[in-house]
């Protein structure tokens, strides 16, 4: 277990450090089932369209044009219904994540089947960082252990975390100490 503290702390860091935004999302196979969704609502809604095109003696014309008049809700209506929910579940799974800020740390993730929940960590509520776990957590003073939902890039979270952690005077668990990574690029340096 390596504790990075106020002596290892890099020369010129101080508490004043504010680092670029970062967002980090979630990794790609917990993405995977929204656009298996959005594929079979697009498979629907095309068809719907070729049935409503097709010529009306073919199998596909008669299921979607013809036996529509006795269902309880069409097949247009059926096909919007699907894209609309397909396209809210893509956009709720890319809303998930953790986003690095100026002020602190913030964790998206989707609880229960539709409702979004956003929790903000500022950096003076931090008593420590811990990265030698599978998922990342924040150690609160009240006590309280928040748990970062995983992310694609957890690496580039770890090292971001590590910055900052070094420069608030953050004790931090874990992690690949700061000689080890790597600095931004000439150009991102540039920009500051």
């Amino acid at each position: 277990m390596r504790v990075v503290t106020r002596a290892s702390r890099p020369p010129g860091f101080d508490m004043t450090y504010r680092p670029r935004e970062s967002v980090y999302s979630v990794p790609w196979l917990e993405r995977v089932p929204s656009f298996v969704y959005l594929a079979a609502a697009a498979l629907t809604v095309a068809l719907v369209v070729i049935g409503e095109h097709s010529a009306p003696g073919s199998w596909l014309y008669q299921y979607v044009v013809v036996q529509d008049r006795a269902r309880l809700l069409g097949s247009r209506a059926f096909a919007a219904v699907l894209s609309v929910g397909a396209v809210a579940s893509v956009l709720r799974g890319s809303m998930r994540g953790v986003r690095v800020f100026g002020d602190g740390v913030e964790s998206r993730e989707i609880t229960q089947l539709f409702v979004p929940r956003v929790r903000r960590y500022r950096w003076p509520q931090m008593a420590l960082i811990v990265l030698d776990q599978r998922h990342v957590a924040v150690e609160l003073w009240d006590g309280q252990r928040a748990v970062l939902p995983a992310v694609e890039d957890r690496d580039g979270l770890v090292a971001t975390l590590e910055r900052v952690a070094a420069a608030r005077d953050i004790p931090v668990q874990g992690g690949r100490g700061l000689d080890e990574i790597p600095e931004p690029p000439a150009s991102e340096e540039e920009n500051a």
